[in-house]
């Protein structure tokens, strides 16, 4: 990275990819908290072909507008590219991770080394979660939903929403 002071009226942005199938709680705390560090924070849902998600990334993106609607300076957006990539089309500077666990971090680390070679310009920050949400993953959020168990204290309404319509649980 460059070691060129901020200019005054320079833009800062900050990028926070994912697969967000779904967003949980968890996801959210590390929004709302990144978007307080950026003017600009852009969640973006990786497009991963070679996974087989619960939600379509429309679903994904759609969701995550209904949960961030009251965060100005959020955009929700998706990518299919390498992430350097996806963030030099955006003009984007940071790539936000959150950690949950040690395990998180190894492979975080992994990736942070890969992007930093692939472009040095790119720089990663990881963001702890909040204790409270340490344990929380989208697949426990899946695994929960998939047997009718509640999952509120887990995910915004909306979510919870659409965890009961996709596995047929929503009322009639």
């Amino acid at each position: 990275m460059s070691n060129k002071v901020r200019q005054e009226g320079e833009h800062r942005i900050a990028v926070y990819p994912g697969s967000f199938d779904p967003v949980t709680f968890g996801h959210l705390d590390i929004i709302r908290r990144a978007a307080k560090q950026f003017d600009q924070l852009i969640v973006s849902v990786l497009n991963n072909t070679s996974k087989n998600p619960l939600f379509s990334v429309e679903e994904r993106v759609a969701l995550l507008k209904e949960v961030t609607k009251d965060l100005p300076n959020v955009e929700i957006d998706y990518f299919r590219d390498l992430l350097v990539r996806y963030m030099r089309s955006r003009n984007a500077q940071v790539s936000i991770r959150g950690i949950r666990s040690v395990t998180d971090f190894e492979y975080e680390l992994q990736m942070a080394s890969t992007n930093r070679q692939l472009d040095e310009g790119i720089e990663t920050i990881f963001m702890m979660t909040n204790p409270k949400y340490s344990y929380l993953s989208s697949s426990i959020v899946k695994e929960i939903a998939k047997f009718n168990a509640p999952v509120q204290d887990l995910v915004p309404p909306a979510v919870e929403a659409a965890l009961k319509r996709k596995f047929g649980n929503a009322p009639s």
